[in-house]
C-alpha cells in the first residue's frame, strides 16, 4: 500500500525539547487539524473541519506557551483526530471515527483494515514512539516525570452550556488532579470541573492510562474551554496560570 503521508508533508508530531531538566512532559494529542493530501477533505466542508470534531482549538498554543514557561518537554500531534485519534486505543471504534458529534465522516466509512493500519503506522505509532522515547530517556538519566495531557472543550454540547472554565481529569491516581482543583478553586473567578466535562477511563483515553497510570507517574488531563482560548492573550494567560500552579500542585508528590 502506498504510504499515507507524501515525502513533502509534515511529520506526525512537533517536539519542544526539555530545556531545564523539567519534570513536566506535556502532550497535546489533538493539536493539529491537518489532513494528509491523500485523504482530501474526508468528504467534509471547511465548516466542519474547523470545529472541535477535528482538533482541540487553542490547545496547541497553550501547550507551546506552557512548555516555554516551564522549560519543559512538549509534543504536539500534527494531524486531525478525524484521521486517527492519538488519545484512543487502536481497537476502539472512536480510534478512526465514522461519526463525530452527529457529523458523519464520509472519508472514514467502510475503511479497510489495511487503510486503518496505514493511518496507525504513519501517525499514531510515530507520535507514541517519540513519547515513549522521552520517558525512557528520563528513566536512564534519573530525571523525574510528571505527565500533563493538554486538551480543550467546547462551551456547549448538544445545546447545553458548560459552566466550567477548566476541568481536571484523572482516574485511579487522584494526586495531581485534586491538588490542582484545590488551587484553581482558590481563584474565585473560576468554575473548575472535577472530572468535568469528561472523565478519564480505560476506553476513552490512551495517554493518561498508558503513560501515567501504567508507568506510575503523577499525571493530569487538563481541559480548558475554547472560548477562553480565542486569542493569544487568553492562551498566554492560561499557560502562565498553569506554569504557576503546576509546580505548587506537584510539591510533596513522590516522583
Amino acid at each position: 500500500m502506498p504510504p499515507l503521508l507524501a515525502p513533502d508533508e509534515p511529520a506526525a508530531f512537533e517536539v519542544i525539547e526539555d530545556q531545564r531538566k523539567s519534570p513536566f512532559v506535556i502532550t497535546c494529542d489533538h493539536a493539529g487539524r491537518r489532513l494528509p493530501t491523500k485523504l482530501g477533505t474526508l468528504g467534509l466542508p471547511e465548516s466542519e473541519l474547523g470545529r472541535h470534531i477535528a482538533w482541540d482549538i487553542g490547545a496547541a498554543q497553550v501547550s507551546r506557551a506552557l512548555a516555554h514557561e516551564l522549560g519543559a518537554f512538549a509534543i504536539l500531534q500534527t494531524y486531525s483526530r478525524l484521521v486517527i485519534d492519538c488519545n484512543r486505543h487502536l481497537d476502539v471504534p472512536s480510534s478512526i471515527p465514522v461519526i463525530s458529534e452527529n457529523t458523519v465522516i464520509l472519508g472514514n466509512q467502510g475503511l479497510s483494515a489495511a487503510d486503518a493500519a496505514e493511518r496507525a503506522r504513519a501517525i499514531f505509532h510515530p507520535y507514541h514512539t517519540r513519547i515513549e522515547r522521552e520517558f525512557e530517556r528520563r528513566v536512564q538519566v534519573g530525571q523525574p516525570s510528571i505527565l500533563i495531557a493538554m486538551h480543550s472543550f467546547t462551551p456547549s454540547f448538544d445545546g447545553v452550556s458548560r459552566p466550567w472554565h477548566t476541568g481536571m481529569l484523572y482516574n485511579r491516581d487522584v494526586r495531581l488532579g485534586r491538588a490542582l482543583i484545590e488551587l484553581l478553586r482558590g481563584e474565585p473567578e473560576l468554575v473548575v470541573g472535577d472530572n468535568e466535562p469528561y472523565a478519564v477511563s480505560d476506553l476513552s483515553d490512551y495517554g493518561v492510562v498508558v503513560y501515567g497510570e501504567r508507568r506510575g507517574i503523577p499525571h493530569v488531563e487538563i481541559e480548558i474551554r475554547q472560548d477562553l482560548l480565542e486569542d493569544a492573550a487568553g492562551q498566554q494567560a492560561w499557560a502562565k496560570r498553569f506554569a504557576r500552579l503546576l509546580p505548587l500542585a506537584s510539591r510533596g508528590i513522590a516522583l
